[in-house]
């Protein structure tokens, strides 16, 4: 199975992590969910909000490319980038990721705990 790797994030994951069991074909915003990784999904991972945004680092080229639904959100998600991906619709391919999730999100509705 193929490696996630977080990087540092103050508020998701300070320490950064390292998953070494990814299934292919999960998506990476599943896969760090149940791996208590609290990376935001106000739409509950179906694709309609940009909460779950992530840049790929390492491994973006494994990823099926973006549907145009996802390239249409994205383009409204904060620190876009060449690289970036919502996590609710990139599923793991069979090389290894890293992954950084960015530090804000336009979650206007987000609750603290």
């Amino acid at each position: 199975m193929p490696k996630i790797t977080v990087l540092p994030h103050p508020d998701v994951c300070p320490n950064g992590s390292v998953i070494d069991d990814a299934p292919v074909g999960e998506s990476i915003c599943r896969v760090l969910l149940n791996h208590h990784i609290e990376l935001e999904h106000a739409c509950e991972l179906s694709c309609a909000c940009t909460t779950c945004h992530v840049l790929v680092r390492e491994g973006f080229g494994s990823l099926a490319e973006a549907t145009d639904s996802e390239e249409d959100l994205l383009d409204r998600a904060w620190g876009l980038s060449t690289t970036s991906r919502l996590a609710c619709q990139a599923k793991v391919a069979k090389a290894d990721l890293v992954i950084e999730i960015p530090r804000y999100t336009i979650n206007h509705a987000k609750e603290n705990h």
